[in-house]
This record gives structure tokens, C-alpha cells and sequence, in this order.
């Protein structure tokens, strides 16, 4: 059997048409800004430096990765030939943002292999990695899936992210830990200066969740994705992973291998001083009178006297510093010190008008609560002052 000789047209011989789409300018640029945050500047290994770029059916998927997490985010492109290549994210993202508002952006691979990049006037050519080098995180096992509304997962965040310890020899509090709790979804962080801790009633599907460490760079970039939304976020977790799915974006991360220390014991349970303050006038002044405390230490005096707070800082450097305020506060006189950035840090995130510190003795740690947020509370650890 002679079979028949292939026309000037079989897709026998016909090389397939390199990847070509056109992409609005602004769709592109929230893409690729959700994605590439997570791209190191600098990369030892060149394929984490670029961008995978699907085109097929309508739609461009955008990934990248550092290895630990991988992000994902699907936009609308008018395909003109379907492929997948990687590009230099940075650079990629540098270029979408300096083009102007309304611009229609068309890539394509050229006869070099390069990407051609035109908007206008402007033409770009930038260099291309195999697609098939880019490295993929696989994600299955998960066996909690539950819902949660975008401001409630702020709201986890928001109160306890800086807590979280940047110390890398205790790698196991170089995160948020979350857990099930009582009927409550709880999220803690601690760096053994202070804790800040938030719950909220536990959602279906999250009942027995046992304790994960979703680490900082994740914290930092699910609340990047998330930021001024209000839409679902669907969380799965698994022993070793987390996937948080929000509209077309979803964030993949490697969990933290360790166990989070036993933070209970460390909330103080019989603090019977109690100081009532206006939070933004004490903020305030402690912002003030810290000018003059040590750069390392910045530790500040507080004396508490009935109804009156005394801030100090005596820096023999610098000079002193000294302010009063009136307070609510009826228990005996104390003198306590505490770092006055943190102090600064957690009335920060005091909704309500004022502040309750709960207090003991000069070497006991604070309890710190928020009347507009019961779900919320902050422990200090005092300085020798």
C-alpha cells in the first residue's frame, strides 16, 4: 500500500504556530502583580527567575514560584495561537506598568525564539527559558476545605502578623500558627517578646483542623491577594501544604516542618490590675516620649499611680523624656518597662477607642485587650527598667 504523498499544506509538514496573544494592558499588569511578589530577585537557579505563561482558549495563566510557594492566576487574552513559555517576571512586570492606561498589549514568540512584547509605539524582546524546565508544586492530600470571607482572613492576619518572629533559629515561629480550638478558629503568632492571638467562629470544614505554620512570606503574600476584597477565599490544608483559592488567583505554600511552642501557658490568667486608656492618646505619647529611648533596647518606664500614667525615658545618650496622662486605674501603684515599638504595635491594631491592659508585677507579662474585638488579645513581655 502506497500511501499518499503529503500536501504543501498536511499538518505533516507544517510547523506549529508559536504561542501569540493580545492582552489589555491592565489585566495583564493585576496578573502579573499578583504573581510575581513571590519571585526572588535574586536566584541561584535561572528558571525561578521567570514566569510560565499558558495562552489556550480565551484565557493566559500566569505562574511563578520560589520553590516553597507557587501562585497562579488566570486572565482573560484574546489567543491568537495557543503555547506555554517562561519569561522574566520582573522585567515582564516593569514593562506592564510603565505602559500607559488602556494600552493592548501583544506577545509573541519570534522567529529567534525570543518574546516580542508591542503596545503602541513601544517594542520589547526579551529572553525565553523552556517551558518544560519550570518547576511545578504538586498539591494533593488535603483533608480540611473550608471557606472564609476575604475580611475575616484579613482580620486573622491584620492582628497577629507582627508578632511573628523573623529569628531564624527558631524557624517554628517564623510564621502564623492556625488550629481549631474550641469552636473557634484561632490564629497566633509569637517571637518570645509578644504574642498577639485572634479566633473567630470555626467555619465548616475547618472542625479538628490540626495546628499548621503557614510561614511569613506566605502571610504577606495571601494578604497581598487579598487585600480590599470581600469575595470567598477557599483554604485546603494538608500535612505538608496550604491553598488558598481567591477569584482566579490561587496561592500554593509548603507549610513550616515543626511544632509551635504550647503559647497558652504564656497568657497571663490572673492579672487583677486593670489600666483603661485612650488608645490613640496613649499611642501618641508613647510615639513621643520613645524619641529619646536607646535605639536597641527602646525601653520606656511606665508608672501607674490612681488614675495617672507616667511615661519615662532616661537615656543617658540622648537625654530624658517625660509625659503624664489620665488614665482609669484603681489598683495599687506599679512601675513596669516595655519596649515601646512594641507597645506601638499592638495599639495599633486596637479598633475600639480604648485600650485594657491587664497588669501584675513588674516581671509579669501584660494582657492587652480590645473592647470593639473580644476575639482578640496581646501579650507583652516586660523589659528591667
Amino acid at each position: 500500500m502506497v500511501l499518499p504523498r503529503a500536501g504543501p499544506f498536511s499538518t505533516d509538514y507544517r510547523q506549529a504556530e508559536k504561542m501569540r496573544l493580545s492582552i489589555e494592558r491592565a489585566a495583564l499588569l493585576k496578573a502579573l502583580g499578583h504573581v510575581q511578589n513571590v519571585v526572588e530577585r535574586r536566584n541561584t537557579i535561572p528558571i525561578l527567575s521567570n514566569v510560565l505563561m499558558s495562552a489556550e482558549g480565551g484565557k493566559v495563566t500566569l505562574v511563578a514560584t520560589d520553590l516553597d510557594i507557587e501562585v497562579s492566576e488566570d486572565t482573560a487574552a484574546d489567543v491568537g495561537a495557543p503555547g506555554q513559555i517562561t519569561a522574566p517576571a520582573h522585567t515582564l512586570y516593569d514593562i506592564a506598568r510603565k505602559l500607559p492606561d488602556g494600552a493592548q498589549v501583544s506577545l509573541q514568540i519570534n522567529a529567534d525564539d525570543r518574546l516580542d512584547i508591542d503596545a503602541g509605539r513601544s517594542h520589547f524582546t526579551l529572553p525565553l527559558l523552556p517551558s518544560g524546565d519550570f518547576p511545578k508544586m504538586t498539591a494533593d492530600g488535603f483533608t480540611h476545605n473550608f471557606v472564609l470571607k476575604a475580611p475575616e482572613l484579613r482580620r486573622l492576619i491584620d492582628k497577629t502578623k507582627f508578632a511573628i518572629s523573623t529569628e531564624e533559629t527558631r524557624y517554628y515561629l517564623n510564621g502564623i500558627y492556625v488550629h481549631a480550638h474550641d469552636g473557634a478558629l484561632r490564629a497566633v503568632a509569637t517571637d518570645g517578646h509578644r504574642l498577639a492571638l485572634a479566633e473567630m467562629d470555626i467555619p465548616p470544614g475547618a472542625e479538628g483542623l490540626p495546628g499548621v505554620i503557614i510561614p511569613r512570606k506566605t502571610v504577606a503574600e495571601i494578604r497581598r491577594l487579598i487585600d480590599g476584597g470581600d469575595a470567598d477565599v477557599s483554604l485546603s490544608v494538608s500535612e505538608a501544604k496550604i491553598r488558598f483559592h481567591y477569584g482566579s488567583a490561587v496561592l500554593t505554600s509548603k507549610l513550616i516542618d515543626g511544632t509551635f511552642p504550647d503559647y497558652e501557658r504564656v497568657i497571663p490568667k490572673g492579672n487583677e490590675k486593670e489600666l483603661t486608656i485612650d488608645n490613640k492618646v496613649f499611642a501618641d505619647a508613647v510615639d513621643r516620649v520613645a524619641t529619646i529611648s536607646a535605639e536597641k533596647s527602646r525601653s520606656i518606664k511606665i508608672s501607674l499611680t490612681q488614675d495617672n500614667l507616667a511615661l519615662t525615658v532616661n537615656n543617658p545618650e540622648s537625654g530624658n523624656a517625660h509625659e503624664e496622662l489620665m488614665v482609669d486605674y484603681s489598683a495599687d501603684p506599679l512601675e513596669i518597662g516595655f519596649n515601646a515599638k512594641y507597645l506601638l504595635d499592638v495599639a495599633n491594631q486596637i479598633e475600639g477607642r480604648d485600650a485594657t491592659f491587664f497588669l501584675d508585677s513588674p516581671a509579669s507579662p501584660a494582657l492587652v485587650k480590645d473592647a470593639e474585638d473580644p476575639g482578640a488579645l496581646f501579650v507583652l513581655m516586660p523589659l528591667r527598667v
